[in-house]
């Protein structure tokens, strides 16, 4: 007798899947504490290959969850401290419906308390998981340091954001790890080298918080997410300090996250500005800090050495980088954004000061002589507080170069009004930038993103070609000069090849009608004088080195297109049918970047028309009023 039949989504993807209706069955929770421990052990809703087998025939799209992942929930202890709390919530009803205050407020002493320590260890065992997991965390949690107590956002979440996020900015400071900056719409684009390992954050701008019309926005959920990551990102500060060998937590001065202080927002920020211009203090006793890693230099016969190469290139400009703004001291102004910059200068070696009139934490006052720059964001400086101003005028435009020449003793310091890109830009660069095209009233060049990937095709606007190669643009400005030049002497050089290959083909064709006379008398009599084989060898030597004339095939490149084309789908049928659909989802990325490119060259090119034609139109009317006057 044969097996028992097996009946239909009893094996495969039928038990596979189970449906969240189901899951909450298993596990005996609501759906707001299933929520709650999916977004804390890392679960998350699957997509299944087969709908139907996976919803065992069921029509509709219904949540589906992997039955190990849920299986796997519960054995989690904090099953147990959600029943408690839910236990606890229902007291406090109780009690508070029979107007029983006392026994109210002795269940409230006793609330039981949710800890995610175990679940950070559980996720990230190793501290280089939890860095590489460090994107998210930090660009949500300085999403909510900007937030005020609001519903579903209680205040001392948003007030141990800002505590946490201030101390990750200090130690970006203090290990000099800052490497890229950008400035969009969304916000601040920061990143840094953490242990080797690449962290990318957004800090957004800062607002005034607006409340929502409508609730779009499910905070409660995002809460749940900044629950779990201000544990995270608290282990991370700790083992961070402790490795360059800093107290934690910190102690900033004039700087407190009590609730009293956060009224005035506009006061906690101006205060959480003034601390990240404070040094942090090392601790007396305990380990040294971690030493800077170097590249080891291995011998000329190693296997890559260009790769080696590379890789000590790279940490030399990674070390100039760190020390970019190295006695350098910058004043900002009052319209200036302060929170950015003075990271950023810090970040790199710099020293940074405001009007201590307007905010609190400056180190010098705008009289300092040796103030280097000057961060302004204005049209013009009207009034200038120093008594000895130059002005010089630039050449197609004019504008202000306010240099401050202050004698002190024997040193001569002078002071530039800047705009706050070129901090930006020289960042990215790695190197200091000329300032002639970022002092005040100039008109600034476009703010490259520095998060570009190279190996993939993509629209290069032609500014970032002059950064990435600035001796290929010089070239072809210069080659767009001498065109005319090269084009004549191409031309010569063509005629003169002609008559070289005239002369060559002339002597050669000569010396084949030498060879073919067999009556030459010359030949005659050379041949009976040396008789020998030497002189047959060079006679039939000289033979073979005659000119034929060849015949020139030209090429149809209509067929050359058609056969490569033949080729190319040749090699897609090739490909295995289990990559298909990658393939097929390459194919259609490279489409799309490649039709983005087109449309960002067309752009490009509409507007540096219209330009043309601005600037055309500019000097006919400077012309025509030029005619007028005289």
């Amino acid at each position: 007798m044969g097996g028992l039949r097996q009946k239909k989504y009893q094996s495969g993807e039928g038990t596979r899947y189970v449906t969240r209706k189901t899951a909450l069955k298993l596990l005996q929770l609501s759906l707001k504490n299933f929520r709650t421990l999916c977004i804390l052990k890392g679960i998350y809703p699957r997509e299944p290959r087969h709908r139907k087998k996976a919803q065992q025939g069921a029509t509709g799209i219904k949540t589906l969850y992997y039955k190990k992942d849920i299986q796997f929930l519960m054995h989690e202890p904090m099953i147990w401290k959600l029943r408690e709390m839910k236990i606890f919530a229902k007291k406090v009803k109780r009690a508070r419906a029979l107007r029983d205050f006392r026994l109210m407020k002795r269940i409230v002493r006793n609330h039981p308390k949710l800890t995610l320590d175990h679940i950070v260890k559980e996720r990230y065992p190793t501290f280089i998981d939890a860095i590489r997991d460090l994107d998210d965390c930090l660009t949500l949690c300085f999403l909510f340091s900007t937030f005020p107590s609001i519903r579903h956002v209680p205040r001392d979440q948003s007030a141990l954001c800002r505590r946490l996020t201030v101390e990750f900015l200090h130690w970006v400071i203090a290990a000099r790890a800052l490497r890229k900056v950008f400035i969009s719409i969304k916000g601040y684009y920061y990143q840094a080298e953490i242990k080797g390992q690449i962290v990318t954050w957004i800090v957004p701008h800062h607002f005034s918080f607006e409340p929502q019309a409508r609730e779009e926005v499910d905070f409660k959920v995002m809460s749940t997410f900044v629950d779990f990551y201000t544990i995270v990102l608290g282990f991370v500060n700790f083992r961070l300090y402790q490795s360059f060998n800093l107290i934690y937590p910190p102690k900033f001065q004039g700087f407190s996250d009590c609730e009293k202080e956060l009224v005035d927002e506009r006061q906690y920020v101006s205060e959480r500005i003034a601390a990240l211009n404070v040094p942090l203090v090392q601790t007396q006793t305990g380990e040294e800090a971690e030493p800077e890693v170097e590249i080891d230099e291995f011998p000329a016969c190693t296997d890559d050495p260009e790769k080696l190469e590379k890789a000590r290139l790279e940490m030399e400009r990674i070390k100039n980088l760190k020390t970019l703004f190295n006695g350098c001291k910058f004043y900002l102004n009052r319209e200036v954004p302060r929170e950015p910059l003075v990271f950023i200068i810090r970040c790199f070696g710099g020293e940074v000061s405001w009007n201590r009139l307007l905010f609190v934490g400056a180190s010098f006052d705008e009289n300092d002589d040796t103030i280097t720059h000057q961060i302004v964001d204005r049209p013009n400086v009207q009034k200038v507080p120093h008594p000895r101003p130059i002005t010089r005028q630039f050449h197609k435009y004019t504008l202000k170069l306010t240099l401050y020449i202050c004698t002190t003793g024997s040193t001569v310091t002078k002071q530039f009004y800047v705009q706050p890109q070129w901090v930006f830009d020289c960042v990215n660069a790695r190197q200091l930038l000329p300032m002639n095209k970022y002092f005040l009233g100039a008109t600034l060049p476009p703010h490259l993103s520095p998060f570009v990937d190279e190996t993939k095709d993509h629209y290069v606007p032609p500014e970032e070609k002059a950064m990435r190669d600035p001796k290929a643009a010089s070239e072809a400005s210069g080659d767009e000069g001498l065109s005319e030049d090269s084009d004549d002497d191409k031309e010569e050089d063509d005629e003169e090849a002609e008559v070289v290959d005239e002369s060559e083909t002339s002597d050669e064709d000569s010396a084949g009608d030498v060879e073919m006379k067999d009556d030459d008398p010359i030949e005659v009599e050379v041949k009976k004088n040396n008789p020998g084989d030497r002189e047959k060898k060079r006679l039939e030597k000289k033979k073979s080195m005659s000119v034929t004339v060849g015949t020139v095939t030209k090429e149809n490149p209509q067929e050359n297109a058609r056969l490569a084309k033949q080729e190319y789908r040749l090699r897609e049928k090739m490909i295995p049918r289990k990559y298909h659909k990658l393939y097929k989802s390459m194919m259609k990325g490279r489409m799309e970047r490649s039709k983005e490119a087109w449309l960002l060259r067309k752009k490009r090119r509409l507007n540096d028309e219209e330009k043309k034609m601005k600037q055309k139109a500019e000097r006919k009317q400077k012309l025509s009023a030029a005619v007028a006057s005289v």
